[in-house]
């Protein structure tokens, strides 16, 4: 079978390319970085290596690349016959790929092709396959709907393995945490007949969403943003400071207060959840930047992502947020030269009242939260300053 898969990026080849390989897919990468591409093509395989003790390594092959800048029509003659497509490249670049996936829905149906296909979106999002759907409607006629409708599913899912930013000689090589946990929604499926060993198929998969990405992306987030703030480099170093920790303990405790008061997850079961969720940070083989985990505070601080939207809730239910909140202001404060992203929030910040920024970034009106921001914020700046 083949299956394309757009993103050429650590994740794309460390995790789902992975799973496509031991599920016996031939796996056409998709990507603009000539550099993978090509080395995909020349060599047709490549190395995982498990951080771990005894370092494992596997050989992933059967795998070649397309770049869809350069080759379009490639990529969508492709998809005309593939049996899966799934996506690793970061949710502000779905919109980018959708024209290519609306071609090539408009090519399966040219041909003729009544088997059906879904499109796995393998981001850190709720919602993922739904938006990327919205986005690809965008492209088609409404012919083209009826059919898309009828045999192209985007189903929802959640993903988490932690892939450390990462530089080798080999460009395809890459280190990956053991772990891994890939799970969709079944419901959405169109092709029921592709169920991947490695994943899991739930009738509901909003608990598990949220589980995952207010405990393990709030928590990594956390660490990262705090680590930043008392001048550490790593998310294992910053771990090792107790204050840190702690923090990080009381973020995910109110997190999971939630989650057992909204979805009904036992909570003994889910504070072991939360100690694995800590035990794999703390990962002695992984070097992970905290610059890679704090990257783009604008979208992490958007209104249905991971801090925000667990404030909003935990407010209506009458549950402690005081370690989200001064997460948050952690986050606005936060400043790295690299990343275009955290330079833009800093230019908001001196350009315009930072009551008018909270607003803005966080889509929050509840004064009372706001303020509370506001508050935690002058707090950590006072004492910068």
């Amino acid at each position: 079978m083949l299956a394309i898969h757009f993103g050429g990026g650590n994740i794309g080849r460390g995790f789902i390319g992975e799973v496509l390989h031991n599920n016996d897919f031939q796996i056409a990468f998709v990507d603009i970085n000539e550099e993978i591409i090509n080395a995909l093509n020349e060599f047709g395989e490549y190395t995982i290596e498990f951080a771990e003790e005894g370092k494992k390594r596997i050989k992933i092959d059967n795998v070649y690349g397309i770049n869809n800048q350069k080759n379009p029509h490639t990529v969508v003659e492709k998809i005309a016959r593939a049996d899966l497509i799934t996506t690793a490249i970061g949710p502000k670049v779905l919109p980018y790929i959708a024209p290519l996936i609306a071609k090539g829905i408009q090519k399966r149906k040219k041909i003729g092709k009544l088997e059906p296909i879904d499109v796995i979106v393998c981001e850190n999002m709720i919602g993922g396959g739904t938006f990327l759907k919205s986005e690809v409607v965008k492209h088609l006629s409404e012919e083209d709907v009826l059919y898309m409708e009828r045999y192209t599913g985007f189903p929802n899912c959640a993903v988490d393995r932690i892939v450390p930013l990462q530089l080798h000689e080999d460009k395809l090589f890459v280190s990956v945490e053991p772990y891994k946990e890939w799970v969709v929604s079944e419901p959405e499926l169109k092709n029921k007949h592709i169920k991947l060993e490695g994943v899991s198929y739930v009738p509901d998969l909003a608990p598990f969403i949220e589980r995952k990405l207010f405990t393990a992306n709030t928590g990594h987030a956390t660490i990262a943003y705090t680590g930043k703030y008392k001048g550490y480099k790593t998310i294992a170093e910053a771990l090792m400071d107790s204050e840190i920790k702690e923090q990080v303990i009381k973020v995910l405790s109110e997190t999971g207060t939630l989650m057992a008061e909204k979805w009904g997850f036992n909570r003994d079961e889910h504070d072991r959840y939360i100690e694995k969720v800590l035990s794999r940070f703390m990962n002695p083989y992984i070097s992970d930047n905290i610059s890679r985990v704090a990257r783009s505070p604008i979208r992490k601080l958007g209104y249905k992502e991971r801090f925000i939207q667990p404030i909003r809730e935990t407010e209506e239910r009458n549950i402690s947020n005081e370690a989200l909140i001064q997460t948050v202001a952690k986050i606005l404060i936060y400043n790295d030269p690299e990343d275009k992203e955290s330079q833009s929030l800093v230019q908001l910040i001196e350009l315009k009242p930072i009551e008018e920024v909270v607003r803005e970034v966080t889509g929050l009106t509840d004064q009372v939260l706001i303020d509370r921001i506001i508050e935690e914020y002058g707090k950590l700046f006072r004492k910068d300053v």
